[in-house]
């Protein structure tokens, strides 16, 4: 039996997955931009994007849009408070 709050501790993960770099340095949320992937002078800003594709991970919509990308940022401090993640 899955309870709530195991529930709520996947969805948080698999949110804060996107903002993570794989083993390649890349991040899902910057999908195939290499300036954002690679390059030195913007590789480590985070956009703000309004949503993200569901299969990808990759932002979309507006990317000033601080609702989801500040969610997972308060999910990543949490998590690294209670050391889940």
């Amino acid at each position: 039996m899955v309870t709530l709050w195991d529930a709520a501790g996947e969805i948080a993960r698999r949110l804060i997955t996107l903002f993570e770099r794989d083993a390649s340095g890349n991040r899902p949320f910057d999908g195939e931009v290499i300036t954002f992937q690679k390059d030195p002078l913007w590789k480590n800003y985070i956009l703000f994007n309004e949503y993200f594709d569901g299969d990808t991970g990759k932002g979309l919509g507006a990317n000033h849009q601080t609702g989801w990308t500040a969610l997972v940022a308060k999910l990543i401090q949490q998590y690294g408070e209670l050391g889940d993640h």
